[in-house]
């Protein structure tokens, strides 16, 4: 019998799940499917509450539905309860559970790009209190890095964050960054900035240590202006496209019952795809 499975979002056209997915459905000769379905936000508390009635054995979650798959889902793991976002559900016994695989996407990809990163990480700034940071500072939490600097330009969102998400955080203004830069051992965009289409993210990396690493969560373009600058100094560059593949892997294992690798034929692929889309 056919598995389906499906990514929920709204807009949904640009989500390269369905590549990723069916990639790994033909290299393990799984009969099954991996679709976009567009959800308005006004209709996706009905269509998670009725999703046990429906065809999907589960589904990855993109914006603007991560809270709502959290508030509707019966069983949620400990990072959902902690961060409130849910990206993956899938059905347990007729129930809806749900997880947040980017926490164990972000650390897998830095772990793949930069082996040991976290043991000589001391000191973290991350760029933005969205809902992205949220995941990534419980991540760092997780390996235990003993200062986080949350930089945003709304301070009040940030306090709201580190409340909410009950973790210990020093706050900082985008205009400290320069004062930041040089005790920093790794460095996180995970705003928009920089982004095609958006304003870009001006943050001089010239006092940042040779061992520090930048990372960010932005991957199209694949290499922007702030990894470009890392690259050039001999810093450790890690874009956002590895995250993206590895927070993957959870869901098709629950959906699917393997587990999948993120392999370089699978990057190359994506990266393919990413370049078409630029280039129109």
């Amino acid at each position: 019998m056919t598995k389906h499975a499906c990514v929920i979002g709204f807009p949904v056209a640009h989500s390269r799940s369905p590549k990723i997915h069916g990639y790994w459905l033909r290299e393990h000769k799984i009969d099954g499917d991996y679709v976009r379905h567009e959800v308005k936000p006004e209709d996706v508390a009905h269509f998670l509450k009725n999703f046990s009635n429906g065809t999907f054995a589960g589904c990855n979650v993109t914006l603007p539905h991560k809270e709502a798959a959290a508030r509707n889902a019966a069983i949620v793991t400990p990072v959902v309860k902690s961060l409130g976002v849910a990206n993956t559900l899938w059905l347990e016994d007729g129930k809806l559970c749900a997880d947040n695989t980017d926490v164990a996407g972000f650390l897998a990809h830095l772990d793949d790009s930069i082996p040991g990163w976290d043991k000589k990480t001391e000191h973290a700034v991350v760029l933005g209190a969205g809902g992205a940071a949220r995941s990534i500072i419980y991540a760092l939490h997780e390996r235990e890095v003993e200062t986080i600097f949350i930089v945003n330009r709304s301070r009040e969102r940030a306090e709201q964050l580190v409340k909410e998400i009950k973790i210990e955080a020093n706050i900082a203004d985008f205009d400290q960054v320069e004062t930041l830069i040089p005790s920093t051992d790794l460095l996180v965009n995970t705003t928009s900035l920089g982004m095609k289409g958006q304003p870009p993210l001006n943050v001089d990396l010239r006092n940042l240590k040779k061992t520090a690493a930048v990372c960010d969560i932005v991957y199209v373009p694949l290499e922007t202006e702030l990894l470009r600058q890392a690259r050039e100094q001999g810093n450790a560059a890690v874009d956002g496209l590895g995250m993206l593949l590895h927070q993957a892997v959870p869901g098709f294992e629950r959906w699917f019952g393997v587990r999948p690798k993120v392999t370089k034929e699978l990057r190359a692929l994506i990266v393919e795809d990413l370049t078409k889309d630029a280039a129109r």
